[in-house]
């Protein structure tokens, strides 16, 4: 083989790799935890002393959806499980509020995960917290003094509040407070009003220990940066290859994945002119003004990164923006595409009556004069009985794109309700571009300014 071949078979394996590194990155953000500190050392200290110290802690962690929660307890949970004494002595169990709908079920995989299914066997319990407490005594090791710590996450925990009775949650506490066994009961929620959901049996045994998780704050970062700018830091992050050695041979999880420290820096430079791009800030801005939540953002650089192959080697601007447009569809523009030709061309007359009125609502009547006068101008547009148009106009209306002003009036003949249009000029543009197979007649009279 000669060296110009063994040059390219290089280039397409490090390409390959570069995927898999940069995937595997992208999708595993608990590897390395950014922000929320002090939230996540709090976290931390509990696990370690349930751990640790046999002590028995609960605490609830409350945060809007994509805050972190998920990330935090799994990047907290892999810290610790580089110790020896955790790896070997605690057991984690993770429910569900979605999955676990009674605590029957939720019992029953806590035995699964705990692996204590053998143990079990045909038992009868009478009740729940009997089957409980003989789940944690059966944990209890040689010397029937030290027992193993158990680990409870309760994601989607104000689910778990509709339990009957909350027993589930009652005996958890129960056994935290009593310290019967070294047991840590974590609950994550995107409810502020969690506690008021807890019986008062229950909310007595609870710790009131609540870390509370807000969107957007980087108040841990070293220099305080704005949050969009914090978001640029975390695409260049996301995006870069380890140019050196020594951190290929660090990065456990990534041992299969071993980049060439030259290849590496000069991918890195790429992508940090990519991030001086005009075109790929504005892009990057749009979609944090859609979404700011990091879930999305690392799903829309998964997107991007898998169009790398051997016969594309580079991440281009154009494969930001492709990827971009599953993450910014607007989704009235996509029902507009779904329309038949007779309704969008009341959509259209619709715009044009709402731009020449200034906003003012408009009635069926209105629409329906403007659509014939188009449609008798263009003989390509073929006429229908005002009854079908009507129909269509109803439709509209049950797409909700149109508002009944002051309310739907039974006294009014439906013809002449007033409604108001809820669509832009831009969005109902968007879709006469979108859509395939409109008239050409109808795709320029959306476009004359009236």
């Amino acid at each position: 083989m000669n060296k110009k071949n063994m040059a390219i078979d290089f280039q397409d394996n490090m390409i390959l790799l570069t995927r898999k590194y940069l995937k595997r990155k992208i999708m595993c953000p608990e590897t390395k935890f950014r922000h929320h500190i002090k939230e996540r050392m709090h976290i931390l200290e509990l696990l370690k002393r349930t751990v640790e110290m046999g002590e028995s802690n609960s605490a609830l962690l409350i945060g809007p959806r994509g805050s972190g929660k998920t990330t935090l307890i799994n990047s907290a949970l892999k810290e610790l499980s580089y110790i020896k004494s955790f790896k070997e002595n605690a057991l984690i169990v993770n429910l569900h509020g979605l999955v676990h709908t009674d605590d029957r079920l939720a019992l029953k995989d806590a035995t699964r995960q705990m692996q204590l299914e053998n143990v079990v066997g045909d038992k009868v319990f009478g009740t729940f917290a009997e089957n409980l407490t003989f789940l944690l005594d059966s944990l209890k090791s040689g010397d029937k003094k030290r027992s193993k710590p158990v680990i409870f996450i309760l994601d989607e925990f104000d689910l778990f509040c509709q339990h009957h009775n909350q027993t589930l949650l009652y005996n958890l506490f129960d056994v935290a407070q009593s310290a019967q066994a070294p047991i840590c009961v974590i609950g994550m929620t995107c409810r502020l009003d969690v506690i008021e959901l807890l019986e008062k049996r229950v909310k007595s045994r609870f710790s009131h220990r609540q870390i509370f998780l807000f969107p957007g704050d980087t108040s841990s970062s070293e220099q305080p940066t704005s949050a969009f700018d914090d978001r640029l830091e975390l695409f260049q992050h996301l995006l870069s290859l380890p140019d050196d050695e020594n951190v290929n041979r660090i990065e456990h999880q990534y041992e299969d994945c071993t980049i060439d420290p030259q290849f590496g820096s000069v991918w890195n430079e790429y992508i940090k002119s990519l991030v001086s791009n005009a075109t790929m800030v504005n892009l990057l801005k749009r979609m944090y003004q859609i979404d700011i939540s990091e879930r999305s953002f690392r799903n829309f650089l998964a997107m991007a990164v898998s169009t790398l192959s051997e016969k594309h080697q580079r991440l281009e601007v154009n494969d930001f923006v492709e990827a971009s447009k599953m993450f910014t569809q607007d989704d009235k523009v996509l029902m507009l595409e779904g329309l038949s030709v007779l309704e969008m061309c009341l959509i259209i007359s619709m715009k044009h009556e709402t731009e020449i009125y200034d906003g003012e609502p408009f009635n069926f009547e209105a629409i329906y004069n403007r659509y014939i006068k188009f449609a008798n101008q263009n003989s390509s547009i073929q006429t229908v009985q005002k009854p079908v148009i009507m129909k269509a106009f109803e439709h509209i209306k049950n797409l909700e794109f149109l508002l009944p002003v002051g309310g739907m009036n039974s006294k009014v003949e439906k013809e002449y309700q007033y409604y108001k249009f809820l669509l832009t000029p831009q969005q109902v543009l968007e879709a006469v571009k979108n859509y395939s197979g409109l008239p050409t007649e109808v795709a320029q009279w959306a476009v004359i300014n009236m």
